[in-house]
């Protein structure tokens, strides 16, 4: 961690004047919400990432607190063809720019090309790392090539009888047959 910055806690605009970058190595666990989208426990993973603060000069007003943030990382995820572990690098390169509240978020975020977020004293960035990665993953994780061939198949041996059942059940319609015939 960087000067003892705590990226849970951060007061932005004393980051930003400070001008230093904040550069993290948080364990995949630490991130609850991302770690539960992983193909099976991943203990020795970690998310690299950068945080840089800036003040930005604007006319009649107080500068604005920018943020820049970069993250990487490369977890297994479930191919939905062989349902097994892909690796999936995810990336993220953004900038946002902090406001007042939420009413001045709102005014601003359609006519605004930046991410906008809402200053709080104790600002949580990991918490932004986490939701930005998470947007960043695929719908639908697979392999370019799956390894093992995927299987399919849905036929006799989902219709035949459970073991020991040596007798098959009667058709569901077997009764209205019944009831086409004449008396």
């Amino acid at each position: 961690m960087s000067k003892n910055l705590n990226p849970r806690r951060l007061n932005m605009p004393a980051f930003a004047q400070a001008g230093e970058p904040l550069v993290e190595r948080t364990p995949l666990q630490n991130m609850e919400r991302l770690a539960q989208e992983t193909h099976g426990p991943a203990p020795d993973l970690t998310i690299n990432w950068r945080a840089t603060g800036e003040l930005r000069a604007r006319s009649g007003a107080e500068d604005d607190v920018w943020v820049h943030l970069q993250a990487s990382a490369s977890l297994p995820l479930t191919c939905q063809r062989c349902m097994g572990a892909v690796a999936t690098p995810l990336e993220i390169d953004q900038w946002y720019r902090f406001v007042a509240d939420e009413d001045i978020a709102m005014a601003e975020d359609d006519a605004s090309e930046e991410d906008l977020l809402v200053m709080a004293p104790q600002f949580d960035l990991q918490a932004v790392v986490e939701d930005e990665l998470l947007m960043a993953l695929p719908l639908v994780p697979m392999h370019e090539t799956c390894p093992e061939t995927p299987v399919f198949s849905a036929g006799e041996a989902d219709l035949a009888p459970p073991d020991g059942e040596t007798e098959a059940k009667p058709h569901p319609f077997a009764a209205l047959a019944q009831l086409k015939k004449p008396t």
